[in-house]
């Protein structure tokens, strides 16, 4: 007997219950905007974003069953499918399109206009969707009981036991709101230091390094999502750039000037001290570390990527479902088709990507490929280690080489690459969204179809605010800065411009790629630790404090069912912080646009000095650490807990 055609969902297939309402479409357009605003300042931040699917669940679940006094989890599900959205376009366009600026800063072209960034998401995030939608059966239907899909079948959970109440949406918003006042605190009012460096030469005579940690709950939540073991990996890069790396550069060049730099080691260290020689050299070691990861972990995963094509087209023109109900009604294949159609001819008519017909055709055949791919490994090991940076390397090496062979070079060609290579990374961002939304869907008893077009819906929101979000940020500190490090549009930049035959200082790139080679050797995640490494040190020491707080909470004693409860409200809280963090950003990016930030700095209009405004900031990191400590630990739980 078929163990998987006898999978009965929540809700049943013949009872029908409200799904893609006004009400749904309404909180997830909202949803897909805020979170995708909020992610693009967290990647462009710390080169990570995290899954909206949880957070958005229990905000609807809060709004629908506790404000409205609806009992509709199908509508909930419906609200963080449409809502998830913005966070997975957001994350496929903060990795490649943050470059097109960098390079327009250094004046070798003009910047992208709006409309060119928003069909440049729209297209890929539209092609990610309709690629998963023939996939739907052969992966999730198919292979039930098989691919577990966790974020997937952990969002379904999180909805399930919100029948029995909205409660944990609380949560959510207290993080909001707790991170919204600390940020704008630190940033808007600039009462306290947002960053406090200790520089070691002033114990030890004569050394070069730093360390330090940034005071953003953003940042703090981000180790706490993570976990330890990540948040270590990342601290250890930054230590080895901070006080490894940095100190021998300064100790054996004091006096050489190297390229890139214009004067001299000692010239730059005695202005700007190790932050100096890291924007200046250490950053090209991070980036060369980060590159190769990425590429490692394609190559580690080329197996399972076969495999996992295979599988997936195995399936798909195999064996069909009879089922023909309402959890079995995909969109209209005919309507699918047309529309993959459509948008490949876009992708060869937009002035931003300028290829051939042919071209096109490529791109959307390695979409379908990558799609197909991201699918099939979100469901395997989970959208956190899918392999996206590492499948965008490889396009962008590929694309660029064509376009060079092809005599598309300078400017017009360096673009293009980037275009190209930005369709794709949303292509896969968006595809593993969609599989696990699917997924939750599934359990659930979700109509497909119905959760198809939340995701049409989602993406198109989420499109047509990326661009004015990326001018905003940029207009504010400007991509490549120390707020926003851009890390993986740098690294797509320099692949770019290596592969055009561009003024890179490789030798320093090199240095990074057998840095990452030898931590692979020795069984290190590469990625997390060449992160850490391009970053600095003082933002890893940050998600370090964040990580070890999560191993508190996970000594935490009890039964099983309160050690699960404590760990999910401190990830639902911090998942709150990081939107509440990231939607003051973009507020106090638009009020440094109109000049008003400077009306508010109290640390200039009272003359606060640095070590005032530093003790102050450790005073409000542990404040952060006592409020994430509140908000699960030492949160008030029902005694059967």
């Amino acid at each position: 007997m078929n163990e998987k055609k006898e999978f009965k969902p929540y809700v049943p297939a013949d009872k029908v219950t409200p799904e893609l309402t006004v009400t749904s479409i309404i909180m997830g357009i909202i949803l897909a905007v805020i979170f995708g605003a909020a992610n693009a300042y967290l990647g462009l931040r710390v080169g990570m974003t995290v899954s909206a699917s949880i957070p958005a669940a229990v905000i609807s679940m809060g709004v629908i069953r506790v404000i409205m006094k609806k009992n509709s989890i199908l509508e909930s599900n419906l609200v963080q499918t449409i809502g998830s959205a913005g966070e997975s376009l957001a994350a496929g366009a903060i990795f490649t399109l943050p470059a097109l600026f960098l390079w327009a800063a250094e004046g070798k072209m003009e910047k992208p206009d709006l409309i060119s960034i928003t069909l440049i998401a729209l297209i890929g995030g539209l092609l990610g969707v309709f690629f998963m939608i023939p996939l739907r059966n052969a992966l999730i239907v198919k292979e039930h009981g098989i691919l577990p899909y966790p974020e997937g079948t952990a969002c379904a959970e999180v909805l399930l036991a919100g029948e029995e109440g909205g409660a944990n949406a609380s949560t959510v918003f207290a993080g909001m709101g707790f991170a919204a006042l600390f940020k704008f605190i630190v940033d808007g009012l600039k009462l306290v230091a947002g960053e406090v460096t200790f520089n070691v030469g002033k114990v030890v005579k004569g050394f070069a390094g730093a360390i330090g940690t940034q005071i953003y709950p953003a940042v703090l939540s981000v180790g706490y999502i993570c976990g330890p073991k990540i948040s270590s990996y990342m601290f250890s890069g930054g230590v080895f750039s901070w006080l490894v790396i940095i100190p021998i550069i300064v100790l054996f060049g004091s006096e050489l000037t190297l390229y890139p730099g214009t004067e001299s080691i000692g010239e730059i260290f005695a202005t700007d001290g190790a932050a100096g020689i890291w924007s200046t050299y250490v950053r090209y070691i991070g980036a060369g570390a980060l590159a190769a990861g990425g590429i490692i972990s394609l190559i580690k995963s080329l197996p399972l990527i076969a495999k996992a094509f295979g599988g997936a087209m195995k399936s798909a023109f195999g064996e069909k479902v009879s089922n023909t109900g309402r959890t079995s009604k995909d969109m209209n294949m005919a309507v699918v088709l047309g529309c993959i159609a459509i948008l490949t001819v876009l992708v060869w008519l937009v002035p931003a990507i300028p290829v051939s017909f042919l071209g096109a055709v490529i791109v959307v055949v390695f979409g379908f490929f990558f799609a197909t791919v991201s699918s099939r490994m979100v469901g395997l090991v989970g959208s956190s280690n899918n392999p996206v940076s590492g499948m965008a390397i490889a396009t962008l090496l590929i694309a660029t080489l064509l376009l060079k062979l092809t005599g598309s070079i300078g400017a017009v060609g360096m673009s293009s690459a980037i275009a190209i290579g930005s369709i794709i990374c949303i292509v896969s961002a968006i595809a593993g969204d969609t599989s696990q939304d699917l997924k939750t869907g599934y359990i659930l008893g979700s109509t497909p179809q119905k959760q198809q077009i939340g995701e049409v819906i989602g993406v198109v929101s989420a499109a047509l605010a990326i661009g004015g979000t990326l001018y905003l940020l940029d207009s504010a500190w400007g991509f490549g800065s120390k707020e926003l490090g851009a890390p993986q549009a740098t690294i797509m930049k320099l692949i770019v411009e290596g592969v055009m035959g561009g003024n890179l200082p490789w030798t320093l790139v090199l240095i990074g790629v057998f840095i990452a080679i030898v931590v692979e050797i020795l069984k290190i995640p590469v990625l997390p630790f060449a992160i850490g490494v391009y970053l600095p040190v003082q933002l890893n020491a940050c998600i370090m404090i964040g990580g070890l707080i999560r191993l508190l909470v996970n000594k935490a004693k009890g039964s099983e069912a309160k050690k699960k409860a404590i760990e999910n409200d401190g990830i639902l809280f911090c998942s709150g912080m990081i939107a509440g963090e990231g939607l003051i950003g973009i507020v106090l990016a638009l009020l440094a646009i109109f000049g008003i930030d400077k009306m508010i700095d109290l640390k200039t209009m009272f003359n606060i000095p640095n070590v005032v405004s530093d003790i102050g900031g450790i005073i409000l990191l542990a404040v952060i650490v006592l409020t994430v400590l509140k908000f699960s630990l030492w949160k008030k739980r029902s005694k059967q807990l």
